[in-house]
């Protein structure tokens, strides 16, 4: 069986410059205007031509005059029993439930459903808070929104079979300014999570004081997240150790503006560990895979941003072409440097949009320098690839090995993005030469102790793909029709359910781009899905393992095979250019009993 199907309106195409407030009237009258032109040209699948936005270029920037900051994981306080009897979090001042802590100031949401079966033993809590942050020394500091204030908000370190709770406050300003929206949403890409817990997009809270015993500003919810493997209900346990995924991020997901809230900041990584991928290079058990750890083991956001000429932060959101920054950053800090020993280093890669494609490559001395490539989205490879280059949409993780022993003491490596992309429609395709250099790696040292981590010939075995687990086929065609983006013609609607597939099922879906030279990174929520193929042939090495972002390329057909286990409820799929999911390119899919 073949199903196509969705429903739902707009939102607008223009609006408000940076740090003028939302008018919602305005915005719900454009929505119904770019609502009923989809009702007049969906059959034609015509678009007018419009000229590209311009954007002001921002003021000049001297690079490498600053180090990239390399965080340290945050800390949680542990859990030892009954989370409402244990003493820490009672002097604390916390304490999480299965239901809604309406006491406490608790947003609404439904019941925890894996917390009885899977009790937390680690509390974080995050504050969302509006702060400013310098990108640059020869700018001022910006107005940002920031998990604790920070960019990158913190990060976290989980392991697998240690089920935690993040109680996230929100403490935005109610009448904050835009760009963005101060109502949130978090989403963990792309734990496996509950859907009370997932951060739907429509089921964001406000910071205002919402229970009556409240005393700090903010609402907040409490995020459970289980630290299981995918398939638990089948395998038992925690789960099957081939399901795992490593590296993760999480960023707000309001309705409308989650394009807005990440540019300004609201956006993390996330890194889950087990008796595999142990995160300790000295780990003596043969089944751990010692690569570089600790220091070793370095996060990297990617993020391209653009500034007024009086040095803010500058984004549109009201244009839906996309947008693009023409300043490079790296942890919250444009064109940065980082020092590193003679050893091998893990480097985890996000790009965290909003909407530009990397091409990377390592230069030394004008030479593209080879490296291993480990994992892909949050999984790693069943065996590493050893490439010179590494190609990033939207959302997409590159998890790689570099072994900076082979260069000399005073070696200035550079990490270079190559590919042209010259508005929000995609790469030009054009590989430039030199390219962009994004950071500078200054090897300044030997390694205090001798390295001992390594890059296994084997690292993770995938599971098997069953077709004989194929109920239903589904096509998902995404295009853009009277300036809107859409998704089988249509736009999101967030009441819209337009898949329901059974839980303990599997389906194979058919990703289309409706073409005309616009890319879509296409994310899928909760579960990681199976490339069968690309354009009728079998997906590259480098996509032959589990995803959860699919990028399109204009034309591109990706047909894949994806599961729905161990829980229900609401889910997404959208478009990950932070404009087009923002412009209607979402739909809601619900797993049901």
């Amino acid at each position: 069986m073949s199903t196509r199907s969705g429903s739902g309106r707009a939102t607008p195409p223009m609006g408000a410059p940076l740090g003028a407030p939302i008018d919602p009237q305005r915005r719900t009258a454009l929505k119904a205007g770019i609502a009923g032109a989809i009702g007049a040209t969906a059959l034609t699948r015509t678009e007018p031509v419009r000229a590209q936005a311009v954007f002001p270029a921002s003021p000049p920037t001297t690079p490498w005059m600053e180090a990239m900051p390399v965080q340290t994981p945050k800390t949680g306080i542990t859990v030892t029993s009954n989370p409402l009897l244990n003493t820490a979090l009672t002097n604390a001042g916390v304490s999480p439930l299965p239901g809604i802590n309406a006491v406490a100031g608790e947003a609404g949401r439904n019941s925890h459903q894996a917390w009885t079966r899977f009790p937390p033993r680690v509390f974080y809590e995050m504050r969302v808070q509006q702060t400013t942050h310098q990108f640059h020394p020869q700018l001022p500091p910006s107005s940002i929104w920031g998990f604790d204030g920070q960019i990158p908000g913190p990060l976290f370190h989980a392991r697998y079979g240690q089920p935690i709770v993040v109680r996230i406050r929100n403490e935005i300003p109610a009448n904050a300014a835009g760009p963005g929206s101060p109502e949130i949403s978090t989403h963990l890409h792309n734990m496996h999570t509950p859907s009370e817990s997932d951060g739907f997009t429509g089921d964001w809270y406000s910071p205002t004081q919402n229970g009556p015993t409240l005393t700090a500003p903010g609402a907040f919810k409490d995020h459970h997240y289980p630290m299981v493997y995918a398939g638990v209900d089948a395998f038992g346990g925690i789960g099957d150790s081939r399901e795992a995924l490593g590296t993760l991020w999480y960023h707000d997901h309001r309705t409308d503006f989650t394009g807005g809230n990440v540019y300004r900041g609201l956006a993390g990584m996330f890194l889950a560990f087990d008796h595999i991928d142990t995160g300790n290079e000295n780990d003596t058990s043969p089944q751990a895979l010692r690569l570089p750890s600790g220091q070793y083991d370095v996060p990297m956001m990617l993020a391209d941003k653009r500034f007024t000429q009086d040095g803010q932060l500058f984004y549109d959101q009201f244009n839906n072409d996309g947008f693009l920054g023409d300043k490079f950053t790296v942890n919250g800090k444009i064109q940065p440097f980082f020092r590193v020993a003679r050893r091998k280093y893990r480097l985890r890669f996000l790009d965290g949009g909003p909407a530009r494609i990397y091409d990377l490559v390592f230069k030394y001395q004008g030479r593209d320098q080879s490296f291993y490539y480990i994992g892909n989205d949050g999984n790693l490879l069943p065996n590493p690839l050893l490439r010179t280059s590494v190609r990033l949409g939207v959302a997409e993780r590159a998890d790689i090995v570099v072994d900076f022993s082979k260069f000399p003491i005073g070696a200035e490596v550079f990490l270079v993005n190559r590919l042209e992309m010259l508005d929000g429609r995609g790469t030009t395709g054009r590989l430039l030469n030199p390219g962009d250099q994004i950071l500078k790696f200054i090897v300044d040292r030997n390694p205090p102790t001798p390295d001992t981590s390594r890059v296994p010939v084997a690292l993770r075995p995938l599971p098997p793909v069953n077709l004989n687990e194929v109920t239903v086929n589904r096509q998902f065609v995404f295009n853009r029709v009277a300036q809107a983006w859409t998704v089988n013609d249509q736009i999101f609607d967030v009441g819209v359910v337009t898949a329901g597939p059974q839980k303990g099922t599997a389906e194979i879906w058919e990703l289309v781009n409706g073409g005309r030279g616009w890319w879509h990174p296409v994310h899928i929520h909760f579960e990681e899905g199976r490339i069968l193929s690309r354009n009728g042939v079998a997906p590259a090495p480098h996509e032959a393992g589990r995803k959860d972002v699919y990028h399109l390329g204009p034309g591109d057909t990706v047909r894949l095979f994806i599961r729905f286990r161990d829980f229900t409820g609401k889910y997404l799929m959208h478009c990950h250019n932070l404009i087009h999911e923002d412009h209607g390119m979402m739909v809601r899919w619900d797993i049901v009993p």
